[in-house]
This record gives structure tokens, sequence and C-alpha cells, in this order.
């Protein structure tokens, strides 16, 4: 080997150790940057035998791709999770104490005191103030589940917006990656940029991608629904402005396909919107269908009727909307909301409670205690009685054909209780899950600094080897030059 290569050698390995160098204190400065992914700077020798230096990335596609749905997973399960427990709080949580099943208990036993002494007016009394109580829970808390399936379509509102900002600049970031692809330049920065707006995608729908030439990525969402190809996808939702209970809330469209709600208490959701769709559009209304059930079943059970056979029946203690008692068994939209107690029972409006011991608010056809004994009770009693008489119901409420109001009301707190259980079971599976897929990418793809002052040592050496080979060939070219 001549001086003078070897010269070149121990330039080029000068050379070669500063830009390993930069290298490694990039690792070093963004060691704590949140999708910052580490670098490596290693040598190869190309066809024409010249040794040169690359920079590549410590990427990981599988591992990423775990990542990202184990993300997207623990993100809708979270935001489900979430919705059920404003939904159980309108019930007074854990105890129930705010649930219509609560203050049906109460008024039945009011009743049953009544019904003992039906001479006593203050016992009547309570027993309308027990009723209003009734009432005035399946109002509350039918209004609070719109409020619940409100408050999921404005944050659908505000997960759109986010997710079509987040889409125009993956556009500008991807571009940059092919641009710097394509040219030869460095595209590392852009390709974090890039992951880094994959994992905000994630958690708003779930994403499947393809990296094509050029490191053109293009991503769809877990579905197969196009969100970017060369361009991003319009994401489009209308907001609606208020909730009842036979509101259909809009669907969100992503190229012009309507994305579908998650389904079960262990959701198939992924992402936030889905997720939310299914508070809006499945849980909340099924909880407001098994409301408007108990509360038909109680206006159905206080009815006036000609005789104990239940003759033309007519709305009695319980009123709502309509002037008639609702049909036996058919689900009444919107009912819980507008149940109210008759004023003509209210003594403080001028009515009397002795009309649930007598009857005849609906003229005299319907009154029982014909005599006008203070003791009468048989129709308090019946009244009674029926909160453990089977009734029907209607089977689109999920909570079975037949039941009585007791059990019925009973078992739309165990269904939500049960949903919301499950909910929550699989909400700390798949965060747990979550936080395990983002540590074995981290850890894969992450800086570590021992590793990285570890290679710094190495870069130190290889350093101290090539000054050394250019002080040797210096002293050589001097003795050569002496001699001469």
């Amino acid at each position: 080997m001549t001086l003078s290569s070897t010269l070149n050698t121990a330039k080029s390995s000068l050379s070669n150790t500063s830009l390993q160098s930069q290298v490694l204190s990039k690792n070093i400065a963004n060691s704590q940057t949140e999708g910052y992914v580490r670098r490596d700077a290693s040598t190869v020798t190309n066809g024409m035998g010249a040794t040169i230096l690359t920079t590549t990335r410590a990427a990981d596609p599988i591992l990423q791709k775990q990542m990202l749905s184990a993300q997207s997973q623990a993100e809708g399960q979270d935001t489900l999770d979430t919705g059920l427990t404003n939904l159980k709080a309108l019930l007074g949580g854990n105890d129930y104490e705010l649930a219509p099943s609560t203050y049906l208990t109460k008024l039945r036993d009011s009743l049953q005191a009544y019904a003992t002494q039906p001479d006593e007016l203050s016992l009547g009394q309570t027993v309308v103030s027990n009723a209003q109580d009734l009432a005035n829970s399946l109002n509350t808390t039918s209004t609070g589940v719109q409020a619940v399936r409100a408050q999921a379509d404005a944050s659908i509102k505000t997960d759109v917006a986010t997710l079509n900002d987040l889409l125009s600049q993956f556009k500008t970031v991807n571009d940059s990656v092919v641009k710097a692809t394509v040219s030869g330049g460095d595209p590392n920065d852009a390709l974090d940029q890039r992951d880094q707006l994959l994992s905000k995608i994630s958690k708003i729908v779930g994403v499947a991608t393809r990296v094509d030439g050029n490191n053109d990525m293009s991503v769809y969402t877990s579905d197969g629904t196009v969100l970017f190809d060369t361009e991003a996808r319009t994401v489009t939702f209308d907001p609606t402005g208020g909730y009842a209970a036979a509101t259909t809330g809009n669907s969100v469209y992503i190229d012009g396909v309507p994305y579908q709600p998650g389904s079960g208490a262990n959701t198939t959701a992924q992402g936030s919107i889905a997720a939310n769709l299914q508070i809006r559009d499945v849980v909340a209304p099924k909880m407001q269908e098994q409301l408007d059930e108990t509360a038909r079943a109680v206006i159905t059970m206080f009815s006036e009727t000609t005789d104990s056979s239940g003759s033309d029946p007519m709305p009695g203690l319980f009123v709502w909307s309509d002037t008639q008692t609702p049909d036996d068994g058919v689900l009444e939209s919107g009912i819980s909301s507008s149940i109210a107690v008759n004023t003509a029972y209210v003594t403080s409006e001028g009515g009397t409670p002795t009309l649930l011991r007598d009857g005849g608010y609906n003229g005299s056809a319907y009154v029982w205690n014909t005599s006008g004994a203070s003791g009468y009770s048989t129709l308090l009693q019946s009244y009674a009685d029926s909160f453990d008489d089977s009734m029907n119901f209607d089977t689109e409420a999920d909570l079975g054909d037949t039941s009585s109001v007791l059990d019925y009301a009973s078992s739309a707190n165990g269904w939500l209780e049960s949903y919301r259980s499950t909910s929550d079971s699989a909400n700390e599976t798949k965060a747990a899950l979550s936080q395990r897929a983002t540590e074995a990418y981290q850890n894969k793809t992450g800086v570590n600094l021992d590793e990285e002052l570890s290679r710094m040592l190495d870069i130190e050496q290889s350093y101290k080897a090539s000054s050394k080979l250019i002080t040797a060939v210096d002293d050589m070219l001097q003795a050569l030059l002496e001699a001469v």
C-alpha cells in the first residue's frame, strides 16, 4: 500500500467517524423526543470497492402495525367505557339510588301502607309524593341519556375535524418523504413525522397501511375504506343540534362510505369515532327504550278501569303526552320523558289522593268505592299487587317479553351493569396490551443512552486509530523528504 493510498484511507475513516458522531449526537439529543426513531450509521462497500457511510432508520413495520392496532382498540374501549360510566352515573352510581327501580320500590311500599290504612289521608299524600319522585326519576334519566348522546355527537364532530386536519398534514409530510427518497436526500425526519401522524390517526379510526415505491404510503381504515392514497380523502359529518328519544344521529362518511359503530361490551370499535357512534346509536338508545318500557308499564298499572277485569283503561295517577293509555306490550318512544303525576291527585294542586282509593278521575263509570267508605282498600290493594304481576313488554328493549315491573326495572339496571362491567374489564386488558405493544416498539426503535454511549467509545477508538495512522504517514513523509 502506498503512502498516498494509506493517507486517503485515514482521511476517509475520519470523515466517516465525523458523520457517525453527528448521527450519534442526534440520537442522544432526541432520546426524550416522542416519536423519534433511532438512526444507525454504518459503513458499507459499494460496487467500486469504496467504503461509504449510510444512515438507516431503525424502523420495525411489524411492531408498528401491532402498536397502531392496539392503540386503536384501547382508545375505542376507553371511549365506550367512559360513556357507560356516564350512563351509570345517571342512576346514582353503584347503589342505584337515583334509578327508577329504587323509586318503584318506595312507591310500592307506600301503597301497601295506604292500603292497610285507607282512611289516613297523609299516607295517600305520601304515595302521590313517591309517584312524583318516580316520574321525576324517569324524566331526569331520560334527559340525561339524551345528553350523553348529544355529548357523543359533539365528540364525533371534534374527532372528524381533527382527522381531516391530520390527513391534510399527512399529505404534506408524505410528499416530503417521497421527494427526499427520489432525490437521494434524507427522508428520516419526515418519516418520523409521518409515523407520529399515523399514531394520532389510529386513535380516531383504526388504520391499515401500504408502502409503495419511493416510500409513498397509502392509509386505509381497518375495514378497508381509503383514508389517504396520494391525496387525503374527505371525512364528513353533519352534527345534530339536540337529541330526543326518536332522534336518529347522522352517519360519519369517509370517502363517501358510512363508518360503522362498534358492537358489544368488549367493543369491536377501533378508535374514538366508532365507539362514540356505538354510545350514541346503540347503547344509549337501548337504555332509553328500557326507560320507556318502564314508564309505559307504570302508566298502564295505574290506569283507571271500569271493573277488575281491566275494561276501558284510561290514564289515572300517571299521565303522559297522549290522553290514552298506551298499548299493552308496545314500545312508546320517549314516553319516559313525558310521564308525570296527574295533578288531580296532588293536594297542592287542588287535587286529592283519595282518587287512588276510590277511583273516578275519568267519570262515575270508573268509581270503585261506590259507597264512599273511608276503609275501602280493594283498589289500593290491586295497585300494590300489580307491582308483582306479570306484564307484557316489547322485546325491542332486549329485556324479554314478560316480567313484573319491579323485575323489569331491576333487569334494566343489571343490563347496564353487565355491559359496563364487561367493558371495564376489556378496557384494562386493552390498555395493558397497548402499553406493552408501545413499549416493545419503542424498545426496538427508540434511543438507548447506554448503547449510544458505548457506540461513542467505539467511534473514539476509531478516531484515535485514524489519527495515529495519519501521524505515522506524516512521519514517514518527513523522513522521505529529509532523505531526498
